[in-house]
């Protein structure tokens, strides 16, 4: 018996051990159609044109119109929407199947190929491709295509058709004013019956109408931003925006001149809406109420109230008249010399922070007539050479700069600071005794 069981067990661990050999060593079968071949190989660069087809719209054709934008031809002609345009073709030259369902199909209904939901044509290289989508798989993932010149259906998920197939308001380019801010060279905003009048310089923006003024150029610039980006809002009721425009009070209008000719928005204000009109866009269209706040300037608000332009570049010459203290200061490397004495670097460096620093808080028409102060700035290696001349007040004081009639007021706590950093400036410590 025991001689029996144990030629038993043999038996098992030799059959376990050839189950196990055959399973480490067989080759596992390829499934059918595992790969992913690619639909489509595009050139995204090389695509000039789309259209796309649908059961339930008008047929969409777009045309490219430069080298990163491009337009809408039918239905109508608008400007498109280069982002939506150009991730549309980024879909499309990545396009693959996740397999093939059928070589060569005797009947495509069963796909809903025979009437496709959507169709793209596309233009590359001076070449038209038609892409057609059919139903949607049972699991819902992803969607039957063909593609013109070849038999074959693929499967491809169904987030490509749904970044394909777009429709009119999802390709119109949205912004009123729909042109690169940097190609801008000029803009007027009028606003309140004021017209300014902003011209583009080698540095940034200068103010021209009403007259020539220091700019602050990051507020000019931040204007047009906000007003290149402005979209009008796809949801609009064309007849009610119409309405709301005609009965609407004239609250800005904005012309930009570049390298596509003018530009111009006409925005009223309707209770707390604002509607616009552009010679762009067509139609008239609610815009969001921060459009309203951002043209609701003041020409103040676009000039220049820093008294020095130095800004971050380290002066090199300081020249200070207060009272009986008069400053001649100059940088050498790294440390400030004063007629032949090393100064303390940190207090004179108190004193270009107050300069820099130096900005009003409004500006006025009178009350300048003697300066209690007055400061030269050389910077640029000799090139900039700017003096501010500053009377105190009550209240601070007030600055003119030497070129130009413009008068700054500036408030007590600045000057009690640049008054601190004058009076601070001092020789250097004198150099400690070298140990024999």
């Amino acid at each position: 018996m025991r001689f029996r069981g144990l030629l038993a067990a043999v038996v098992i661990l030799l059959a376990l051990g050839g189950v196990l050999y055959w399973s480490n060593h067989r080759k596992p079968a390829s499934p059918a159609n595992s790969a992913t071949p690619p639909i489509l190989k595009v050139q995204a660069a090389a695509v000039t044109g789309l259209t796309l087809k649908t059961n339930s719209g008008p047929e969409i054709v777009l045309a490219k119109s430069g080298p990163r934008t491009w337009q809408i031809q039918q239905p109508g002609q608008y400007p498109a929407s280069s982002t939506a345009v150009n991730g549309m073709i980024s879909t499309l030259g990545n396009m693959s199947s996740e397999r093939v369902i059928e070589e060569k199909p005797a009947d495509l209904s069963r796909y809903g190929l025979s009437q496709p939901s959507f169709e793209l044509d596309f233009t590359e290289n001076n070449q038209t491709h038609q892409i057609s989508f059919g139903d949607d798989t049972p699991a819902g993932g992803g969607v039957y295509v063909t593609v013109a010149g070849d038999p074959r259906v693929y499967m491809t998920p169904k987030w490509v058709k749904d970044d394909l197939n777009k429709s009119l308001d999802d390709l119109r380019d949205k912004r009123l004013l729909p042109v690169d801010p940097a190609t801008v060279v000029r803009f007027d905003l009028t606003r309140n019956g004021e017209t300014i009048e902003f011209a583009r310089v080698h540095n940034g923006w200068q103010i021209q109408k009403p007259q020539a003024y220091r700019t602050d150029t990051f507020q000019v610039d931040d204007l047009l931003d906000q007003v290149t980006g402005a979209q009008w809002d796809p949801a609009t009721d064309p007849a009610q925006a119409e309405q709301a425009f005609a009965h609407g009070k004239p609250y800005a209008t904005v012309k930009l001149t570049g390298s596509t000719g003018d530009q111009t928005l006409d925005v009223r204000q309707d209770h707390d809406d604002y509607y616009a009109k552009s010679s762009v866009a067509p139609g008239t269209w609610k815009v969001q109420s921060t459009l309203g706040e951002t043209l609701d300037r003041t020409l103040d608000s676009f000039r220049n109230k820093q008294l020095f332009d130095f800004a971050y570049a380290e002066p090199n010459k300081l020249e200070v008249h207060s009272g009986t203290t008069a400053l001649f200061l100059n940088r050498t490397g790294g440390d400030w010399w004063s007629v032949g004495t090393k100064m303390d670097t940190g207090s004179v460096e108190e004193l270009v922070s107050a300069l820099r620093s130096l900005a009003a808080t409004k500006f006025v028409d009178s009350g300048f007539t003697a300066p209690d102060i007055r400061a030269t700035v050389t910077s640029g290696n000799g090139k900039q050479v700017e003096t501010v001349e500053i009377q105190k007040t009550k209240d601070g004081g007030i600055a003119k700069r030497d070129d130009g009639p413009s008068l700054y007021a500036i408030d007590a706590d600045t000057m009690s600071m640049l008054e601190s950093a004058i009076g601070g400036v001092k020789p250097a410590a004198p150099a400690a005794p070298a140990k024999k």
